[in-house]
């Protein structure tokens, strides 16, 4: 088996981060963390400001990408506004042990993928769980100002956590399943599910370019049916492709999304609210 180290998965976004000017005096560089999840040692980078803090925090999860990255633009643009941002490893992926989810569900009977997928999503809830635990303990984290976000699958296992009672104050899911959703018949139900079920106001983002604009829609209907605390946005088109509007639309595109969210932030984790 091949091992990568920290520095072979990450050096090299850092040093992007590192090459920009505006980002040179508003972060450190991250710091490689291991938290538990029971019989699990999983793996993250957290991203701190400058100073002692406490200050309010992101958790940001990542995709189904077999290797997640150090998200650059990410933390250069939370980090610039004041906020921590953690990336913790789901199991099998990036630096966490375990079973890569994508070859689970590849190597599984094609009848029984749709499920798998399901079942596969429900139990990596438990860490990103875990990662919520570990964000709340550190000093440095104001525990009262928490928002979980993520893409793709991470927007799906956003949805998936926010049906826990975490204390955290927002949840602002990207393209949730918007790669499954015409190929899982049971995906639809389950995030519909989700949001009736969601425990912190939740801001649902797409782009017009995305794989599939299905997921804003039913789930918009959705939360509007049930008096839910949620809002959606529906954003142009971003590049040319259906993978500009998905990965780098939600990893990159932070000065077309970035004020909505910092203002949704500001609402929800106001300490008057």
């Amino acid at each position: 088996m091949v091992r990568f180290t920290a520095c072979d998965l990450f050096c090299a976004s850092l040093l992007v981060i590192a090459s920009s000017p505006r980002a040179a005096q508003a972060q450190s560089n991250p710091e490689e963390v291991v938290f538990p999840n029971k019989a699990l040692r999983l793996h993250g980078l957290v991203w701190k400001p400058s100073g002692s803090g406490p200050f309010p925090a992101i958790l940001w999860n990542h995709g189904s990408e077999r290797m997640p990255g150090a998200q650059p633009k990410l933390a250069e643009f939370y980090l610039q506004h004041g906020f921590v941002l953690f990336l913790p490893h789901r199991r099998g992926q990036g630096l966490s042990p375990g079973n890569y989810i994508q070859d689970l569900i590849q190597n599984a009977p094609p009848f029984g993928r749709a499920q798998l997928m399901i079942e596969l999503q429900e139990e990596e809830v438990s860490d990103v769980v875990a990662a919520v635990q570990f964000l709340r303990s550190q000093p440095f984290v104001d525990a009262n100002r928490i928002a979980i976000s993520g893409c793709s699958y991470g927007g799906i296992q956003t949805l998936l956590a926010g049906e826990r009672d975490l204390g955290v104050k927002a949840l602002v899911p990207f393209a949730p399943g918007a790669m499954s959703w015409d190929r899982n018949q049971l995906l639809p139900s389950r995030l519909k599910m989700a949001v009736d079920r969601a425990t912190a106001p939740v801001f649902l983002i797409q782009a017009e370019n995305d794989y599939s604009i299905e997921p804003i829609r039913t789930l918009s209907k959705e939360a509007e049916k049930k008096h839910k605390n949620f809002r959606s946005k529906l954003y142009p088109a971003f590049g040319s492709t259906h993978h500009d509007g998905h990965w780098r639309f939600c990893s990159t595109a932070t000065d077309v999304w970035g004020n909505d969210v910092l203002a949704f932030l500001e609402q929800q984790m106001n300490p008057t609210k």
